[in-house]
């Protein structure tokens, strides 16, 4: 009788009550807004057990209740799942949790917004949705090529979670592009040389990057400020700025921090199997690259950009010589 129903929408038990309908099995509740907790089997069910109420199964509100307490206990910190679920599904879960463990089953709920295909809300009945198996392998009529899980990763994290995320071709490699630039960069951060007239200073990027993440996991503000990073490695890779020996250590200590242990992104390039076989073989075959450039066969060197190029495998000529990446 203490218990709030509707505590987690802010919904009063007279609103929910409003246009309701007799349906049937209302004459089987003592409540209107009553809800299944064992749910009568038929013959044909398939999965039934025997209970003091004879033969049925639970209801899917508390199989998600039985399965938290089993695993995380009477109370746990987070608890996840969709806005559609919010005011039905977890605020039935609340209910029945606090009926048999007289606490609240969670000291959090993170309620993410919807997944949409080209505007479409992905979904069963539209047929639309996909596997991130096939996300990877490009799979499925909807993809034109598949995506590397990094690159779905960023695609997720450049959305905030409770707004709505749209899958298409066009922003998945618009993606791919992002998570490269800040792969390179971190690249080139390591090589960066520091002055003692600086030009450029980095403030307070680490606070802006902390304050993101506490308003709300606000993971697009976020990126945002690791792409102004991104942008200060850049010139001062040009020589277009100077930056300080502290603030590069700043800048790595950032960058390191959140973009692989708060956004958890880690560098493809650098993670692959057998890397060192990788390795070997670009050796050679840019040793053979090499060598054709010196005998001015323009055309077998260019032979070599453009096929690894389609293989995945990006070279660039610069006066240190060639550099390489996935």
């Amino acid at each position: 009788k203490e218990h709030h129903y509707g505590i987690l929408t802010n919904r009063k038990l007279e609103d929910l009550l409003e246009g309701t309908r007799e349906l049937d099995g209302q004459d089987e509740k003592r409540g209107r807004l009553d809800f299944a907790l064992w749910i009568k089997a038929k013959p044909e069910t398939l999965m039934q057990w025997p209970s003091p109420w004879g033969w049925g199964f639970p209801g899917w509100h508390i199989e998600c209740s039985a399965m938290s307490t089993k695993y995380l206990g009477t109370r746990f910190d987070i608890h996840g799942g969709g806005m559609d679920l919010q005011a039905t599904h977890h605020t039935n879960e609340i209910a029945q949790s606090e009926a048999c463990n007289h606490t609240a089953p969670a000291n959090y709920w993170v309620h993410t917004n919807m997944l949409t295909v080209n505007g479409v809300r992905m979904s069963k009945t539209a047929g639309n949705g996909f596997l991130p198996n096939e996300l990877f392998t490009g799979d499925h009529p909807m993809l034109e090529r598949g995506y590397s899980p990094m690159t779905v990763r960023f695609f997720m994290a450049q959305s905030h979670y409770r707004s709505t995320l749209d899958f298409s071709n066009e922003a998945l490699q618009a993606a791919e592009k992002g998570y490269k630039k800040l792969m390179e960069s971190l690249s080139t951060l390591e090589k960066l040389q520091s002055s003692n007239s600086p030009s450029i200073e980095i403030g307070d990027l680490e606070e802006k990057c902390y304050d993101a993440m506490n308003d709300d996991f606000n993971s697009p503000v976020l990126i945002a400020h690791l792409f102004d990073a991104v942008r200060m490695i850049n010139s001062v890779n040009d020589k277009k700025e100077t930056i300080s020996a502290t603030d590069i250590e700043t800048l790595k200590r950032v960058m390191h921090t959140f973009v692989f242990d708060v956004l958890g992104l880690v560098d493809e390039t650098k993670t692959t199997g057998g890397s060192d076989v990788i390795e070997g073989l670009m050796k050679l075959i840019l040793d053979i690259r090499r060598s054709a450039r010196e005998n001015k066969d323009w055309a077998t060197s260019d032979k070599i950009r453009d096929e690894l190029k389609e293989a995945g495998v990006e070279i660039k000529d610069t006066k240190e010589g060639v550099e390489w990446r996935l």
